[in-house]
């Protein structure tokens, strides 16, 4: 399956995309900077919340500037 038309992410799926690391992406999610859900004892990260988290950036840096 392509990961395209997943709409939740595994942390690895998602630290590909983000291209980051896997701890890294972890830490986003342990402090609630990258939104996450649990189904079960499985971490998914919507795919929505990659783009939110990356618009966020953005604008905090806009902000800098």
């Amino acid at each position: 399956m392509n990961t395209d038309s997943r709409l939740l992410l595994t942390l690895r799926q998602a630290a590909d995309e983000l291209q980051l690391g896997e701890t890294m992406t972890k830490r986003l999610v342990a402090t609630g900077a990258l939104l996450s859900v649990k189904i079960g004892r499985s971490r998914r990260v919507p795919r929505n919340a990659l783009q939110a988290f990356v618009e966020k950036l953005q604008a905090e840096q806009e902000q800098e500037h």
